[in-house]
């Protein structure tokens, strides 16, 4: 059912975003009287599941789920209709319009998505407001994994900053590690301020991993106070009461609540001397624990130690609120595919379909969607205007090139430009995706 969920929100979201960049193409070439004679979402090879014909233009359904296209008459495109190039130029198609009219038709289409991207987070910031987590309310440090000890990182180490400069939200660090290619983390650590030096080979490390397996919410340290001790257990038995701090098991110190839970599946029905704190005075109290592994107490949830920050957003206040977001989220990932190209081995990271499905939660959550949409849309206009044939950017390079010398490249040359262009698009699918079933048997 997660999977059909899944799958469910990502068609969802690239059909939005297919129909609004198409309709992009298709209100510019409208606009500068172009006939449009097909309108598709989805690729119909062969067969469409559905179509109908309005006005001069033909509109439908296709069956692979790859994108959509217009067909924009006189245009050499992904339809190679070579045929109607080979006719006399009419005034209403597109290789008769003037240079500065072709590039805004073909803008259209990454214009419009980034004008949606910028909509949506309008009305996410007006509807939802935004909560984070401040770096600085991690006051009681992290707890490393694995891959944060390889970096140099510390169990208790509170994070000021990442190349000196500070990162508001605790989980921006693994962005702004990977995306600034970041040299240095500044922790306080044992009370004292300490600079770690990030090892060469960690970025490309990092990028490959899965969001959450680095610095995440659950790398939040937070300690082991009781809540609760319910009669009759073994911490009601030996004396634990409410407030106590747990701090350790027999002589191992483990100030972090997650770091005890661990570390007592050790000791399933034998006896331990707990640590704890009461007052001011440290006591060391003996405590059978259950063949569940557990001593019966309930502990305070992180929410009392762990202050999230909240801001609401009037109508006034979320659209230049919105332009900003849209435009960060557009550098950063102008800034992803630098790093792809920057790090060794960061090409094995590439995704495809299955790598944008997993980003979607398992349940449906319209605020995560719309988010996860924006973003698809912002990246969709960037990997569109790579000057790739095929792609918009690809065309844009073109005119730009026939404005500058005075001279359009012949339809010969721009019916194998497109049948490169396809060959590379064609490739970087199969590599993505093939990454993507690779990595499945990874797992």
């Amino acid at each position: 059912m997660e999977i059909f969920v899944k799958i469910v929100q990502l068609l969802l979201s690239l059909s939005i975003l297919v129909i609004f960049h198409e309709l992009g193409h298709f209100a510019t070439a409208k606009w500068f009287k172009t006939r449009v004679d097909k309108f598709y979402i989805f690729f119909n090879p062969w067969f469409s599941i559905f179509k109908f014909k309005r006005g001069e233009t033909e509109y439908g359904l296709g069956w692979l789920p790859l994108g959509g296209y217009n067909k924009i008459a006189g245009m050499i495109d992904e339809s190679m209709d070579l045929e109607q190039m080979k006719q006399p130029p009419q005034p209403w198609e597109f290789r008769s319009k003037p240079a500065w009219q072709r590039l805004i038709i073909m803008l259209g289409g990454v214009t419009v998505n980034i004008i949606l991207a910028v909509v949506i987070y309008i009305f996410l910031l007006f509807l939802w407001g935004e909560q984070y987590l401040p770096t600085s309310s991690v006051k009681y440090g992290i707890m490393v994994d694995s891959l944060c000890y390889q970096m140099g990182l510390r169990d208790g180490d509170q994070i000021t900053a990442v190349d000196h400069k500070k990162v508001e939200a605790f989980l921006d660090i693994p962005k702004n590690i990977i995306l600034n290619e970041a040299k240095t983390v500044d922790v306080i650590r044992n009370g004292q301020p300490f600079e770690i030096t990030i090892p060469k080979e960690f970025i490309g490390k990092l990028i490959k991993m899965k969001p959450g397996d680095f610095i995440s919410p659950k790398s939040v340290g937070f300690p082991f106070e009781v809540e609760a001790v319910p009669l009759g257990t073994p911490a009601s038995k030996a004396g634990i009461q409410v407030n106590d701090r747990i701090i350790g098991l027999n002589d191992t110190l483990l100030p972090y609540f997650e770091q005890f839970r661990h570390a007592i599946q050790h000791y399933k029905a034998k006896q331990i001397m707990v640590m704890l704190i009461r007052n001011k005075d440290t006591l060391r109290i003996p405590v059978q624990v259950t063949h569940q592994g557990l001593i019966g107490v309930k502990p305070r949830g992180p929410d009392k130690f762990i202050i999230l920050k909240e801001k609401k957003y009037t109508v006034l206040t979320a659209i230049p609120a919105g332009f900003v977001r849209a435009f960060e989220r557009a550098g950063s990932y102008m800034k992803s595919i630098k790093v792809l190209f920057s790090q060794k081995n960061a090409y094995e990271s590439v995704g495809g379909f299955i790598t944008i499905g997993s980003i979607f939660p398992a349940t449906w959550d319209w605020y995560a969607f719309w988010s996860l949409t924006a973003f698809l849309s912002i990246m969709l206009a960037i990997l569109n205007l790579l000057p790739i044939p095929a792609l918009d950017g690809g065309f844009v390079m073109f005119i730009i090139y026939e404005i500058i010398v005075h001279k359009r490249p012949s339809d010969k040359f721009m019916e194998y430009a497109q049948i490169v262009g396809m060959i590379i698009l064609f490739g970087i699918l199969i590599f993505a995706n093939g990454n993507d079933i690779i990595n499945l048997f990874r797992k």
